[in-house]
Formats: structure tokens, C-alpha cells, sequence
């Protein structure tokens, strides 16, 4: 009898043992690998940093916190820009490669510009948005930076897919200032069908302000490159201004404009903002930021206080609603048109660069191999976020 109850006592301890080894392997986010055929080995997928909460969805998925992703791409190298094709999906790299992800696989793809791409601290390969005709010109647009006689500066141009290769066409504006930090670098098309690009600062504040530069500004030019013809500046790419790091900018439904911008990263710290983009105005940067009010300026919908959350890429859902990747916060949030953060959809993965929206669900880039993040094995990746 003794010898029984002590084997019924072992049983139930190696029971209890592999629980908390199961409850272990949910926390971390081991389940499953996923393939990069890019370096021709198999990688796990990772619940990311921390993890709390993380665990395995139906099917091998991941989930954190009400939501369920999967890994569609691993090992990419300080991605910066989803572009979406069909279900094809292209991804700036700063160093200069863009990334085809297709039916499981991976390619990295050659881009040979007239002036190479100067990579240092936030600068780099960024911006890409593919042009409306894509499909049948293989023509997209890029904004990267480059380095003339020791200077920084940034470009837009033209580049043409063909055989895998991605090579420039023309140069639609150079000259944009450039710097180590404060590239801004987004490029959308509008619903009207012209191409608007986000530049930062390059940290010389008062440039924001002065409407004959380029630097902290929102410009907006046709996709040829030449100034419209309604533009709010005569003869001038410049949209909007008063703008410090702008690196998300999008539209709803209905056609109205939002952006979102990093605010100060010493003392005070935070104040990142959502702006209601409208043509002419001025938002603010440096004289004014957070609640602070000044004639003539544009006050933001909304602003972190001095959490920070460095929004970088941003989309808008059908409903209106603004969903926003966040670095220095490390989570995407979805917040109201009017301001009202409703949601925290994805935690724990470290630093988010960009988000696309397509056919319901959310993709995301992780931006962990930047210098800044704690990349895991698999960073950094391109997730499938399907929210409950």
C-alpha cells in the first residue's frame, strides 16, 4: 500500500512538472517555426520581448492580449515600409534592399540608385510606396538619404521593378535637409492621387517653421513631380508645416488627412501628437507643443503627455479609427479620429515600424534590428495580426 501511494505521489508531481513546463514554453512563445527561405533555415517564430500574456492561437498562430498573429516573414534587416501588392508585400530595408515576401518565401532585392544611401542613426533607406499602376510599370517611389560634400541630404525618386532589380528612373526632388536623427521619411498617394511625403527637422528646429525649407514639413507633389496647382504655397511642395519627425500620415473614408510625429525626446520628454492634416496650416513645432496654445497654430487631436510612444507607421480602418506603431512605446494602439486611445492590439514584441491594413487584417514590421531594440533569433519579422 505504501509503495502505491508513493507512485501515486511521483505521477502527480511529474504531472505538475510538465505543466508548468507547458505554462513556461506559452509564456516565451515557443510553438512552431516558421521557414525563411531567404537564409535557408527554419527560425521560431517568437512571442517577442517580455511576452506576458503570449501564447499559441488556433493553428500555430501567436497571440498577445486578445489577439492573434502569425509570422509571414523572419530576419529582416531595420525594416522601415510595408508596401502592398496584391498579396505580395514589399519592405524598404534602411541599409538599401527591399524585401519581396510572397506565398510563404522571402527575396531580398537589389536597389541600384543614382546616389547611394548614407545609413546612419535614423537615416537611410526609408519611405516606399508603390505607384497606382504598379502592377503594370513595376514604377514605385522611394525617399532615402544620402551624403553630398559631407552634408546630409534626402531624395525622392522613381524606381522601376524589373527581373528582381529595382533601379532608378529619375530623381523627383533632392536637397530635402538630412541628419543623423529627424529623416521623417513617409510616402502615401493620396485619394487624390498625389504623392505626399513627411520630413523631419534634421535637427535644426527653426527650419520647421520657415516655410522656404523643406525640413518639418508635409509636401505634397503630383506624381511627375511638379508642384499642383493648388498647393497652399505658390510654386512650393509644401502642404503643411510646423512639423518636427512626422513618420505617419494616412486618410479615412471620407478623405480626411492624419498624421503622426515623435515630439521632444530630452526634457520634456513625450508629447508625441496626432494631427488633423489640413492644407496651409501650422502645427506648431518648436514654439509650441503638448496643451501649449499660440495664434496661428494648429493644436494636436491628441498627445501622449510625457509617455512617449515615437509613432512611426500608421493606418486607418474603415471605421475611422487611427492604428498606430509605436517604437519607444512598443506597442500599436488603435485611438478614435477625435483622440480617445481605444485600444492596445499588439504588445510585447519591441519596437513596431509600420502597419497595413488589407482585407481585415493588420500587418506589422517589427524594428528591433535598428540598433535600438533587443532583437530575439527571428527579429526582425513581418506578422499577420488578425484581432478578436
Amino acid at each position: 500500500m505504501k509503495h502505491a501511494v508513493r507512485l501515486a505521489v511521483l505521477a502527480a508531481l511529474l504531472l505538475m512538472l510538465a505543466a508548468c513546463s507547458a505554462a513556461d514554453d506559452a509564456v516565451t512563445g515557443n510553438g512552431g517555426t516558421d521557414v525563411n527561405e531567404q537564409n535557408g533555415g527554419s527560425e521560431k517564430g517568437g512571442g517577442g520581448e517580455g511576452a506576458d500574456g503570449a501564447g499559441t492561437g488556433p493553428d500555430g498562430a501567436e497571440s498577445t492580449e486578445g489577439a492573434f498573429y502569425e509570422v509571414l516573414a523572419t530576419n529582416l534587416r531595420s525594416p522601415w515600409s510595408i508596401a502592398f501588392d496584391g498579396e505580395v508585400f514589399y519592405i524598404s530595408e534602411r541599409d538599401g534592399a527591399i524585401v519581396r515576401v510572397a506565398g510563404g518565401k522571402i527575396e531580398r532585392e537589389e536597389v541600384k540608385l543614382a546616389k547611394p544611401v548614407h545609413q546612419e542613426g535614423e537615416s537611410g533607406f526609408l519611405g516606399l510606396e508603390l505607384a497606382s499602376d504598379f502592377r503594370d510599370s513595376g514604377r514605385a517611389y522611394a525617399y532615402h538619404t544620402y551624403n553630398e560634400n559631407g552634408r546630409l541630404l534626402n531624395r525622392v525618386v522613381v524606381l522601376e521593378r524589373k527581373d528582381g532589380v529595382w533601379t532608378e528612373k529619375e530623381a523627383l526632388l533632392e536637397g530635402i535637409p538630412g541628419a543623423v536623427l529627424h529623416d521623417g521619411g513617409r510616402l502615401k498617394l493620396g485619394p487624390d492621387g498625389y504623392l505626399y511625403i513627411t520630413t523631419g527637422d534634421a535637427t535644426e528646429e527653426e527650419l520647421a517653421q520657415n516655410t522656404d525649407s523643406l525640413a518639418g514639413k508635409i509636401l505634397r507633389m503630383t506624381q511627375d513631380g511638379d508642384v499642383p496647382g493648388d498647393n497652399p504655397f505658390t510654386g512650393s511642395y509644401v502642404y503643411t508645416y510646423g512639423h518636427r519627425n512626422p513618420q505617419g500620415i494616412g486618410w479615412d473614408t471620407k478623405g480626411a488627412m492624419f498624421s503622426m510625429e515623435h515630439g521632444p525626446s530630452s526634457s520634456p520628454r513625450g508629447y508625441d501628437e496626432l494631427n488633423r492634416i489640413r492644407p496651409g496650416l501650422n502645427y506648431g513645432w518648436p514654439d509650441v507643443f503638448g496643451d501649449e496654445t499660440k495664434e496661428g497654430t494648429e493644436p494636436p487631436v491628441y498627445h501622449t503627455g510625457d509617455t512617449a510612444l515615437a509613432p512611426s507607421g500608421m493606418a486607418i480602418d474603415e471605421e475611422g479609427n487611427i492604428i498606430a506603431a509605436g517604437l519607444a512605446g512598443s506597442r500599436l494602439i488603435k485611438l478614435s479620429p477625435n483622440g480617445v486611445v481605444l485600444d492596445t492590439l499588439l504588445e510585447n514584441e519591441g519596437r513596431l515600424r509600420d502597419v497595413f491594413i488589407y482585407k481585415g487584417s493588420l500587418y506589422v514590421i517589427t524594428n528591433n534590428t535598428d540598433g535600438r531594440g533587443e532583437p530575439g533569433d527571428a527579429d526582425d519579422r513581418l506578422l499577420k495580426l488578425t484581432v478578436k
